[in-house]
């Protein structure tokens, strides 16, 4: 029996929380009261089951990922493959890194199906997917790690930006890292696409060999983790400057190959209060850093 997840309306009144094991979701639409309303009942129709589904196939999600090849079945796993496959040639990657994201764009996808909205979002702990009609804008706010709740500054996204998802990763996030970013943050044409692009752009923030950089096995740290035993980053000691440099540098060289093959619309890395921007363009989101949580919407609820 599929059970139900926990459905709330927050105290504003404007947007839905749900809740289902570690999925954890923030929603809001802007329209009629009548298509805001088709909007939440198609996202808690979709949201029931969906954890239920992830499980059903999460032996071959924790596997990673072929770039060429999907055994996966669910619209959202493949979804997921999908999002990863354009990384799993040249490294190791599974499914998961793009679990967050997917997962978004799946929720905002039904809500869309089943209305016509002005805006909407689905932000899924800080992965976010996008919905921008006519002169709509969002507005996200800036972090430089994601376990603070300390806000930097705010970055704005037109509705005529290519934008429609957004994604942090970094060793201080929900997931492990084999980097030593405090905070990599994407901007893509997918919540998806941004979630796994992030993933390996944080990634490559790294000194390999460093002294000051302690690694564990993921599996130590959670047993039934995708990465299995490899080393993932849980201390970073003192770095010089020309370090903090070089290991930005790297994972900027990363986000460039990303940017150049179309994968993403822009990044921004962070490492020791210094921040690298990588951007096709100076657009008006770009003026400011691009390092976020969503802190503002995680705020409010």
């Amino acid at each position: 029996m599929t059970r139900r997840p926990q459905i709330t309306l927050l105290p504003d009144d404007k947007r839905l929380h749900l809740q289902d094991g570690p999925i954890d979701l923030i929603v809001e639409a802007t329209g009629s009261e009548r298509d805001i309303r088709a909007a939440y009942d198609a996202a808690v129709c979709r949201f029931t089951g969906l954890l239920d589904g992830l499980c059903m196939e999460l032996g071959e999600l924790r596997k990673a990922a072929h770039p060429m090849h999907c055994a996966l079945e669910g619209v959202i796993a493949r979804r997921m493959h999908a999002a990863v496959a354009p990384f799993a040639a040249d490294r190791f990657i599974t499914p998961m890194a793009a679990v967050a994201g997917s997962v978004a764009d799946e929720i905002l996808g039904a809500m869309l199906e089943a209305a016509s909205l002005d805006r909407a979002y689905v932000n899924n702990g800080g992965d976010i997917a996008l919905h921008l009609a006519g002169d709509e804008q969002f507005t996200v706010g800036l972090m430089d790690r994601p376990d603070r709740s300390g806000l930097m500054q705010t970055m704005v996204i037109h509705a005529d930006d290519p934008v429609r998802g957004i994604a942090t990763s970094g060793r201080h996030g929900r997931s492990f890292s084999f980097g030593i970013a405090d905070a990599v943050t994407v901007l893509a044409r997918t919540a998806s696409e941004a979630d796994a692009a992030a993933t390996v752009i944080a990634n490559a923030v790294d000194l390999p060999g460093h002294p000051a950089i302690v690694h564990r096995p993921a599996n130590e740290l959670q047993p039934d983790s995708d990465l299995g035993p490899r080393l993932v980053t849980r201390e970073v000691g003192r770095l010089s400057e020309r370090e903090i440099t070089d290991a930005l540098e790297a994972g900027a060289v990363c986000a460039r190959e990303c940017l150049a093959a179309g994968l993403i619309e822009g990044a921004a890395l962070r490492l020791f209060s210094e921040t690298v921007v990588v951007r096709v363009r100076p657009p008006k989101m770009a003026q400011s850093q691009l390092v976020h949580e969503c802190a503002i919407e995680n705020a409010r609820a």
